[in-house]
């Protein structure tokens, strides 16, 4: 009997024990953290590495002429420009730096502002001039035009085709090292004479492109971008010489213009980005 009752007892312990057991909380191990995909943002700082092909867009040089005191002239008066129909030719080459700039998109839309430097190699320009002259022009004459860097500083405005795909146009301020160069000799129906001039200085003009940039990874892009710059004109020293008993000069003119297609790389450090807005396309 008493086995009896200690065996019933066992058992309603048992099952009172597994009662109580169900209803502990769970010990399951967690499931592990996945992070959420990150949100596409072209909003931030960026820096890269840009190479290319340029040209020159004007390639003719002028040779205007000065008289001081030449008999029926005034002195310092111009003759204007002598059709010596010289070509300094293309001018082309590689070129290729750095840029480094910043990007802000609101919606579909992104503004920022890049600075970027590169060097005009083969950016030289040269010519020769020989054969009958006009008044006060020498008979023989040598020119060379260089850019030797171009820098710009320029506004982007682009739009988002698709997240990772931005089409741009930009433009702003440029700048570089022009120099030109000219020799003369000549004429030969008058009196023996040879001078030269040069000019060197950093030029200010203006620069305006488009271009497309593709993210094809969460921190890197590559573009492909087209710009003409525009720096004006340069001219030599006036370069001085005797005419018999008058003095007279000569000054090369030239256009220093051109165009550039490029391809770069940036880095985006996401700077600035900390709270991204989920454009709507």
């Amino acid at each position: 009997m008493k086995l009896k009752t200690f065996a019933a007892a066992l058992a309603a312990t048992t099952i009172a024990g597994s009662a109580f057991a169900a209803d502990l909380p769970s010990r399951k191990v967690a499931p592990a953290y996945i992070a959420p995909a990150p949100i596409m943002t072209w909003t931030g700082l960026y820096i890269g590495l840009n190479a290319g092909y340029g040209w020159s867009g004007s390639n003719g040089v002028s040779l205007p002429s000065f008289d001081t005191g030449a008999a029926g002239f005034t002195v310092g008066q111009s003759r204007g420009a002598i059709p010596l129909g010289v070509a300094l030719g293309n001018g082309s080459g590689f070129v290729g730096g750095g840029q480094i700039g910043f990007n802000y998109q609101f919606g579909a839309l992104v503004a920022g502002l890049e600075a970027d430097i590169q060097a005009m190699t083969g950016h030289s320009r040269s010519a020769t001039y020989a054969g009958a002259a006009p008044t006060f022009a020498p008979s023989f004459g040598a020119f060379n035009a260089k850019l030797d860097y171009l820098a710009t500083l320029r506004g982007r405005l682009g739009f988002t085709l698709m997240p990772s795909m931005l089409v741009y146009a930009t433009g702003g301020l440029a700048f570089g090292e022009a120099k030109l160069s000219a020799a003369y000799a000549g004429p030969t129906w008058a009196p023996p004479m040879a001078t030269g001039a040069s000019y060197s200085s950093t030029r200010l003009g203006w620069t305006a492109g488009a271009g497309v940039e593709w993210m094809f990874a969460q921190n890197w892009s590559a573009k492909l971008e087209y710009m003409y710059y525009n720096l004006g004109s340069i001219s030599t020293g006036y370069a001085p010489y005797a005419y018999g008993a008058a003095i007279t000069g000569i000054a090369a003119r030239t256009r220093v213009d051109g165009h550039i297609v490029r391809a770069g790389l940036n880095y985006h450090f996401n700077f600035g980005s900390a709270a991204p807005v989920v454009a709507k396309y």
